[in-house]
């Protein structure tokens, strides 16, 4: 199998999980399988105390992934210039082993809406998401990677498929791509779309990064499955089925496990990055 994996990624193949402040005693004493870590870039943009001294702390022993939710990459407007400054900040002294923003827009004009909301994939798009790629991209001086988001509607004006959209985003600034099963699985459930179909069509070879999380389930007015991306659950067995079909098609990627909200403790994260062991385990890395 040939190596697609981005080269800047120094993520090692194993699992690793968001780090939460009630799990540091148990990732420093118990990590079990977990061989790095990501934290939210928004998080860690003060100037001390208890948070950036745990993070020195982990960074002496984990790979650390940077997981941006702020910078708005679809937003029509530019980019905060002030916030790419923190994150560049951040990013030099910390030198994380990746960096990664979500294909999604929170502001508008001086709004700043606490979500990630989605984006028409038209030719216009794709040119203004390019243009703002490539600013953080210089500014890092480093290869980000662009996460595929859950979706929960489609747009009219749409004319360009989502893994073609993310395609050419990857062809023209040089980033890779961070795939989300867990959003596959949950776009593919509100949409009435094939998740195989999406996996079979996505761009592995930019992949630097695979997420796994949980989600919630609802019902839309018409009685319909409605899934939520909320990351506060296990991850479901149709989502591992998927994952293991990823790693079948394209290797071993850095696998996250993604809990963001009702955190469990250790053990039952820990269970879950032993879970995603066996998968990566069961296929030889790429080399």
């Amino acid at each position: 199998m040939l190596d697609t994996t981005p080269r800047e990624s120094r993520l090692p193949n194993c699992p690793g999980v968001g780090f939460k402040s009630q799990h540091f005693d148990g990732l420093m004493t118990e990590p079990g399988p977990v061989g790095w870590i990501e934290i939210h870039a928004e998080n860690y943009m003060g100037a001390g105390g208890r948070p950036l001294a745990q993070l020195r702390a982990l960074a002496e022993r984990f790979a650390v992934s940077v997981h941006g939710v702020g910078l708005s990459i679809g937003a029509e407007g530019r980019l905060d210039p002030d916030h790419l400054a923190r994150l560049k900040h951040l990013v030099g002294w910390l030198d994380p082993a990746s960096f990664s923003e979500h294909l999604a827009w929170s502001t508008h004009d001086t709004g700043y809406f606490n979500d990630l909301l989605p984006l028409p994939y038209t030719e216009a798009t794709l040119a203004r998401v390019c243009a703002h790629i490539d600013e953080v991209q210089d500014t890092l001086g480093r290869r980000m990677l662009l996460e595929n988001p859950s979706t929960y509607l489609a747009f009219a004006e749409t004319t360009l498929a989502e893994v073609d959209f993310l395609r050419e985003i990857a062809q023209r600034t040089g980033c890779g791509l961070l795939l989300d099963v867990n959003n596959v699985f949950v776009s593919a459930t509100n949409q009435q779309t094939d998740p195989i179909s999406y996996l079979d069509a996505f761009p592995l070879e930019h992949v630097g990064e695979l997420h796994l999380g949980g989600h919630d389930e609802d019902r839309d007015d018409a009685g319909a499955p409605l899934l939520i991306d909320s990351h506060a659950a296990p991850v479901v067995d149709p989502v591992w089925t998927l994952y293991s079909h990823v790693i079948a098609r394209g290797g071993a990627r850095p696998t996250l496990i993604e809990w963001d909200t009702d955190v469990p403790d250790w053990p039952e994260l820990r269970a879950e990055a032993d879970r995603a062991a066996t998968y990566l385990g069961a296929r030889a890395p790429v080399e």
